[in-house]
């Protein structure tokens, strides 16, 4: 049995309790101050499919066509439609139980169906509690429906989110690759005695680049380090013509941060950095206060080689990163000019991300 099945076997038996309830509702409200059963009785039953065909006509057309779609005038119209054609048929069943279940005459007659008024009200009054329990019905659902849909729009955007963060790291990765392959590659050409050295050096970033890099989150300790190798090996293929300042407080174990987001900006100011007098200068700056990062680094540019605005792969998805990991809470200040190349990067509340 599917679940549309299932749910009519449930339907039809509710209603039908529901309907009886409202059947014996009817027999004691018409049976105050009377001993006529069999009138309250017929009266009853007369007044019974009245109300439950203004009902549903009201719960399954009125309000779903016009009322939850907001044409609120055709609907108040055809309520008053509705109003006027049951309460013709309720004074036809009051006018044939005055007839035919009291002999005409009125004494005979309980004494609560004696007024049209009493009658009306106590049709409608159950039309109008089932029409308000199927409109707050409608809203919960709505409701529900709204969360539900709310939760996989958020469930749709996390999974982009994190698609498009392992995309640029995908990215950064070969870039990266090159640049330090390029270097050993060099070295092994001159068969430098330097070149184990740097492939140990090599390996280190490889273990973190390729498996730290997939965590979400590394301690800023370890990327330190890993820029300071990175370092490192620029310094050995640079050999006497750089010049690099490099100043970091004592950062806490449990500080985090996302992987591979520093070490691009120090990837960037060699691969574009210009020597000036003979030499490229670096300057790294970074401290930790409570949970702000405060990370600035500069290096040597010539302003005249490069079109204003042009930027390398790495920087631009760093950006990107930056957007998706730290939206609100970061800043990034870039400045060339006066030969400097400058990128100021603040990131407030590091660990709650």
């Amino acid at each position: 049995m599917d679940l549309s099945q299932l749910n009519k076997t449930k339907f039809i038996p509710l209603h039908l309790v529901f309907w009886v309830a409202v059947w014996f509702f009817f027999v004691y409200f018409f049976s105050y101050n009377s001993n006529n059963a069999n009138y309250v009785t017929w009266f009853s039953s007369f007044l019974l499919p009245i109300t439950m065909i203004t009902t549903y006509f009201a719960v399954y057309y009125l309000i779903p066509k016009y009322l939850l779609t907001k044409k609120y005038k055709f609907f108040i119209l055809y309520s008053i439609y509705t109003l006027v054609f049951s309460a013709y048929f309720i004074i036809m069943a009051t006018f044939v139980s005055f007839v035919f279940l009291s002999d005409m005459e009125f004494k005979k007659m309980p004494p609560m169906s004696r007024n049209y008024i009493f009658v009306l009200i106590l049709v409608y009054l159950v039309v109008f509690i089932v029409s308000f329990i199927s409109l707050l019905s409608h809203n919960f659902k709505t409701i529900a429906e709204n969360k539900e849909l709310q939760n996989k729009i958020l469930e749709t955007q996390l999974e982009i989110k994190s698609q498009e963060l392992n995309f640029l790291k995908k990215q950064i990765h070969p870039h990266f690759l090159f640049n330090t392959l390029n270097t050993i590659y060099g070295f092994a050409l001159k068969r430098s005695k330097d070149t184990p050295e740097i492939i140990l050096k090599l390996s280190n970033l490889l273990d973190y680049i390729l498996y730290q890099v997939n965590k979400p989150q590394v301690s800023l300790k370890e990327e330190i380090l890993h820029i300071k190798e990175y370092i490192d090996l620029e310094k050995i293929r640079f050999q006497d013509t750089l010049v690099v300042y490099f100043k970091s407080d004592d950062i806490p174990n449990e500080k985090q941060i996302a992987p591979m987001l520093l070490i691009p900006f120090v990837e960037n100011a060699f691969k574009h950095g210009n020597l000036i007098d003979g030499f490229l200068k670096i300057d790294i700056n970074i401290n930790l206060r409570e949970d702000t990062l405060h990370f600035e680094i500069k290096n040597t540019f010539l302003n005249d080689e490069i079109p204003e605005n042009k930027e390398g792969i790495g920087l631009v998805n760093i950006k990107k990163r930056l957007n998706l990991l730290y939206k609100n809470n970061h800043q990034l200040q870039i400045d060339n000019s006066n030969n400097w190349f400058k990128a100021n990067l603040i990131i407030t509340n590091l660990n709650n991300h």
